[in-house]
Order: C-alpha cells, then sequence, then structure tokens
C-alpha cells in the first residue's frame, strides 16, 4: 500500500523547513511524498534573504499534474504566499474533492520575515480554512486569524481555537510553543471537546522548520487512515524527538532533526498500524 502525501508549500534552500522538511517527514513516516512549489526562498539559518513566488499558472500546472495522475491520501499546504495562489490551490482541491486537507497557516518567517502578504490572509479565512481537516496555527497565526492579540494563557488559546474553529475547519491544533511555561502544550479542539498535547519543553534555539515539521507528520498520519488526534499525537512525538536532537549546523537558528524519532524508535511512523 502506498500512502501518497502531497505538500504545497515554500522551497527553503537551508533544507531545515517548507518543501523540503515536509519531504522528509513524509519519507520518514512511510509515506510516498509529492511537491507543488508556490515559492522559492533564499534562505539559511540566519534568516530569509529572498522570496521569489512562482506564477498562479505554475502552481495550478503542478496541481493539476500530481492530482490528474497519482492523487493524494491528504495535502498539507504551507507558505502560499499570496491571494491569488491561496484560491487557486483552493479551487483545484475542492474539483478534484480531495479529503484530509492539513493547513499550516505559514505567516512569519522564525526571524520576522512576513511570508504571506496581507491580503492573502482574508483569502486563507474564506477560501482554505472551510475545507481542512486541520489547521496548525501558532499563537501569533492564531492572533492574525482571529484578529485579536493578547493569547497569554491556555484558556486564552481554547478560546482562540473556537474561534478559528468557526471558520469552518474541523479540528484545530493551536500550538503553544510560544508561551513561556516548562511544558509546551497544543490545544486540540474539534468544535466539541478540548484535548491537551503535551512535551517537555526542549531548550534549544534550534527550532527552524518546526511547524512545517509538525503539519508535514499529521498529514502523513492522515494519509496512513489515522484519526486525527492519534496523527497529532506521533506528530508531537516525532518533532519533540526532532528538536531534542537538532543538528546544530549553521551561524544561526538551525534545523530540527527529521531522522531523530526513526533513530529514537528504531523505525519508521508506521508503527502504528
Amino acid at each position: 500500500m502506498v500512502y501518497r502525501v502531497l505538500t504545497i508549500a515554500g522551497s527553503d534552500s537551508g533544507g531545515g523547513a517548507g518543501i523540503q522538511a515536509d519531504l522528509k517527514t513524509f519519507q520518514e513516516l512511510g509515506t510516498y511524498g509529492m511537491s507543488v512549489i508556490t515559492a522559492l526562498t533564499a534562505q539559511n539559518t540566519l534568516g530569509v534573504h529572498g522570496v521569489y513566488p512562482q506564477t498562479v499558472q505554475a502552481v495550478e500546472a503542478q496541481l493539476e499534474a500530481v492530482l490528474s495522475d497519482i492523487g493524494v491520501d491528504a495535502v498539507k499546504t504551507g507558505m502560499l504566499f499570496s491571494a491569488e495562489i491561496i484560491e487557486a490551490v483552493a479551487q483545484q482541491l475542492k474539483a478534484y474533492q480531495v479529503n484530509n486537507i492539513v493547513v499550516d497557516p505559514v505567516m512569519v518567517a522564525k526571524g520576522g520575515q512576513p511570508l504571506l502578504q496581507q491580503e492573502a490572509i482574508e483569502a486563507l479565512r474564506t477560501a482554505l480554512v472551510p475545507l481542512a481537516t486541520v489547521i496548525t496555527p501558532n499563537i501569533p497565526e492564531a492572533e492574525v486569524l482571529i484578529g485579536q492579540k493578547g493569547i497569554q494563557s491556555l484558556q486564552d488559546m481554547e478560546e482562540a481555537a473556537r474561534a478559528i474553529q468557526s471558520l469552518g475547519v474541523q479540528y484545530v491544533i493551536l500550538k503553544g510553543g510560544h508561551l513561556e511555561d516548562e511544558e509546551s502544550v497544543d490545544v486540540v479542539y474539534d468544535g466539541q471537546s478540548v484535548t491537551y498535547l503535551r512535551a517537555n519543553r526542549v531548550k534549544t534555539k534550534h527550532t527552524h522548520g518546526t511547524g512545517c515539521t509538525f503539519a508535514a507528520a499529521i498529514a502523513a498520519g492522515l494519509a496512513k487512515g489515522q484519526p486525527v488526534l492519534e496523527a497529532a499525537r506521533v506528530a508531537k512525538d516525532f518533532v519533540t524527538c526532532a528538536i531534542e536532537h537538532a543538528l546544530e549546523i549553521g551561524q544561526g537558528i538551525g534545523p530540527t532533526h527529521h531522522g531523530a524519532y526513526r533513530q529514537v524508535h528504531g523505525q519508521s511512523g508506521s508503527v502504528h498500524h
């Protein structure tokens, strides 16, 4: 059985985030990865030095090529850059009746550079989020999605998750990495109940690509038929492992180690079958 997972995202020349992180994650978790590149970035551990978006036609052609021939069991979206690209992606996903869509609403790079144009945020809210099975915002992204600052506690996170879920997505996984607590707690809300995903906070600055990796791992789980909560738990474990064994390369914020989960567990992530 081949589990097919597609990432629609930006390319990170430094290999730590974006398309590159997603493909590594798909491979590590026993799935077949494919990609639609929305933008090229000139990027390393010191930051993003240039963003070169693809044309809408290029994005549509890549999508069409994959969906019309190979098909997908799950899709993960990352950096989509513009309203036009978001709308084109949403249209194709609808036309091909794609299920298991994980939206990582990438807006800002670790170093603070914006990766999503301002007018694209509305398109994300109205065109893409209602199609999504899961959305995985961090706290700053959640604040943009609900148009309100000041998420500072687990209770604030729960309220924000409820507000985001009302946009039409099935599951909101609001990541707590930006809070300063001892634990890193993510809030999962499915429209009815709240679940916490907890992990000990790892003291390291080398966290480049964690958001992409987490969303990609969830998509891999969904492609393999795991329920959302199980896929999310595996993804949390996968990304925690990757942070604990971060690769200290480059002079800035280094990437996480995508191979760590397999090395620690002694197998690929298809153990949960």
